[in-house]
């Protein structure tokens, strides 16, 4: 099991937390696509893919060959994380997802942003 924050809610592990983060958006993404509408199922894919590579690129990072190298995969994880965002919001906009549900899913992103940010400067600045 993985160490949780003194509130319970969110794992301390970034690896983890993405992971739930992108299991989130799956579940999400598989409501979504209940819908039968094309534009539905486009943007369900196009939020899918993003929030899957956010994880994704952390782990890569975790494995990485030099801190360049380390610095270059969280950046495209917060790139990805800035997509994400940009689809949840549309997805929320356009009333394809229920807004507690969208709207948890878009703050999460928002956080993983500003962590990611504070990794990427804090690895720049030593």
């Amino acid at each position: 099991m993985q160490p949780r924050e003194a509130s319970g809610s969110k794992p301390f592990d970034l690896c983890e937390r993405t992971f739930q983060f992108a299991l989130g958006v799956v579940k999400l993404c598989q409501r979504v696509d209940r819908q039968h509408s094309q534009a539905a199922w486009t943007l369900s894919k196009q939020v899918l893919r993003s929030a899957t590579s956010v994880g994704a690129n952390v782990e890569e990072a975790q494995g990485a060959q030099s801190r360049a190298d380390f610095v270059s995969k969280y950046s495209i994880a917060r790139k990805e994380a800035r997509e994400t965002g940009y689809w949840l919001r549309l997805l929320l906009a356009s009333g394809m997802v229920e807004a507690a549900e969208g709207k948890a899913l878009l703050s999460e992103t928002g956080e993983l942003l500003r962590i990611l940010t504070a990794i990427i400067k804090k690895v720049r600045s030593d």
